[in-house]
């Protein structure tokens, strides 16, 4: 924003102020026109003064808007709010999820670097390093995700990042992020968090000793199903250079996302007590049902981490994945005979989601790479929504009865 407008009491004071009351109202910066509500700003390109105006906002030697692929009113408030959420010095939105994952590492890497990857991410996110990353030179190897030792083992005297998923997608495993922070910065090396399962309404990395925490704002941030994006946020170091990346390569925010987000952001506390609540009910109700093998959900005292899950965050998610007898036929039969319940591999929304990792999210990968990251022919993963848990449970024993 020009420094030639100030809003002075325009503008909130939030010196001190709690987390809800950021998650309203960090990030905006009230114009001229004195609104209340946070403003859409669609241009792609700014006014200038003079060209020596312009040119010393291309030089970047006062601050202002340059041209939307990097700098726009709309998204830096929602790069301004979650950073205050996740305590961050600084974050940078992307165009999706996957996109922040590809500007952290473009920015942060060169070729001949090496990255260490937990086992168990998103399958996609193992397409990326595997097909993409491997071809412009980075070396890359995976680590269970909760074996510090195995970390420690595996870095090299080029490691330049650890990613991880904590709780990870779909199995909701955890690794002791303030442990493997210390081990990371005994090498030297940089620990990224995928916070997507979490927000940061439960889980805030950075201040458990992370370096980069990454979104897809597009599941929990948003929490309807309207639109993608993703975020990055730490410290401004390493913000700098994933600002450079979206500056020349462009994977940028729009606009109307950014602020679906914001208003997103209002109800995430809410929201996130609500999920949790419900998806503790129905892993307790499967655990105890004829048919299901097993359940996945740290919010169950069954759940090896379920300690550490306590420990490090401030509940236990919305995802709830569960093995059902009769392999991939079982498991489709289950779901197939599912009648509420939105048969998508989105998660995050209101509308509660139900799908087979297997042969979705995870479906790309090769059957080796799939059985080392645990993702059987008979799992299920629901992200718990916002209905009744009742007739959740209901729809459920629909599926129960087709095994």
């Amino acid at each position: 924003m020009s420094q030639e407008w100030d809003a002075g009491r325009l503008d909130s004071d939030l010196d001190g102020v709690a987390f809800d009351t950021l998650a309203v109202r960090a990030g905006q910066h009230r114009t001229p026109e004195g609104e209340h509500g946070d403003p859409m700003f669609f241009t792609s390109s700014y006014v200038f003064r003079t060209a020596a105006d312009a040119a010393a906002r291309f030089a970047g030697e006062v601050p202002g808007n340059v041209y939307s692929r990097y700098t726009n009113p709309t998204v830096r408030a929602f790069e301004e709010r979650i950073a205050a959420l996740e305590g961050a010095e600084q974050a940078v939105a992307t165009a999706t999820g996957m996109a922040a994952i590809l500007a952290v590492v473009m920015s942060l890497c060169s070729a001949g670097d090496h990255v260490l990857v937990s086992r168990s991410v998103f399958g996609s996110t193992i397409s990326l390093f595997e097909k993409y990353f491997k071809r412009f030179g980075i070396e890359v190897d995976y680590v269970p995700l909760a074996d510090l030792s195995g970390w420690e083992a595996a870095i090299k005297a080029n490691t330049k990042l650890l990613f991880v998923e904590s709780p990870s997608n779909p199995l909701a495993e955890l690794v002791d992020i303030a442990a493997l922070s210390e081990v990371a910065h005994a090498k030297g090396t940089l620990l990224v968090v995928d916070n997507c399962f979490c927000t940061p309404a439960l889980q805030q990395p950075l201040k458990l000793g992370a370096d980069i925490v990454v979104h897809s704002a597009t599941k929990f941030i948003d929490g309807q199903g309207r639109c993608m994006g993703g975020v990055v946020a730490g410290r401004s170091e390493q913000m700098k250079e994933v600002v450079g990346f979206l500056r020349t390569a462009g994977p940028s925010l729009s606009p109307f996302n950014a602020w679906i987000f914001l208003k997103g952001l209002e109800t995430l506390n809410l929201r996130m007590k609500a999920h949790c609540a419900n998806a503790q009910a129905l892993a307790e109700w499967l655990e105890q049902q004829d048919g299901i093998e097993k359940v996945h959900y740290a919010g169950l005292k069954s759940h090896p981490q379920h300690a550490l899950a306590q420990r490090q965050q401030r509940g236990f998610g919305a995802v709830v994945s569960f093995e059902v007898k009769g392999g991939k036929e079982g498991a489709w039969r289950f779901i197939d005979a599912t009648r509420l319940i939105s048969i998508t591999a989105n998660l995050g929304d209101s509308k509660t989601t139900i799908t087979h990792p297997s042969t979705t999210s995870h479906g790309r990968l090769a059957p080796q790479e799939r059985e080392a990251a645990g993702i059987r022919d008979s799992l299920i993963r629901i992200a718990v929504g916002l209905e009744d848990v009742a007739d959740l449970q209901a729809d459920l024993a629909r599926g129960l009865a087709a095994l």
